[in-house]
């Protein structure tokens, strides 16, 4: 991404400073490789609730504050049923599901999910955004 900005001093919105190459990247998620580190590190796990913004903690509700009762991970149910498509409640819901109902099957076939997903390129963007709404708190 560059790092434009407006008349203001503000960043332009995602779209406008990603690059081709950056897309590109986007596009086959391979900008998600450098978190293998912290699987390894055992910081994350390959399936679990995409971590998002530390700013966001402060926002959550007790029921949305559940997703940290599982390690997250670089993809999981929400990621397979929607990405950046869906709305922040969908993918509480899916985040909920996944903490209730986490086992070997289910990461197995999240896992399959996701690659399928990377492959035919469904779910990358919201809109027209190159990336989802930032979450202002219970919608």
């Amino acid at each position: 991404m560059t790092d434009e900005k407006d008349a203001n001093g503000n960043l332009l919105p995602n779209e406008k400073r990603l690059t081709k190459v950056g897309k590109f990247v986007r596009s086959i998620s391979i900008d998600e490789l450098p978190q293998l580190m912290n699987v390894l590190r055992g910081d994350m796990s390959l399936v679990g609730p995409r971590p998002l913004l530390v700013q966001y903690l402060p926002l959550y509700n007790k029921r949305q504050a559940r997703r940290h009762e599982v390690r997250p991970g670089i993809t999981g149910w929400a990621q397979v049923n929607g990405r950046n498509a869906i709305s922040w409640q969908q993918k509480f819901e899916y985040d909920l599901w996944y903490v209730d109902h986490a086992c070997f099957w289910l990461d197995i076939k999240i896992i399959f999910l996701t690659l399928k997903k990377v492959f035919i390129r469904e779910g990358i963007v919201f809109e027209t955004n190159t990336s989802t709404n930032y979450f202002i708190g219970e919608e």
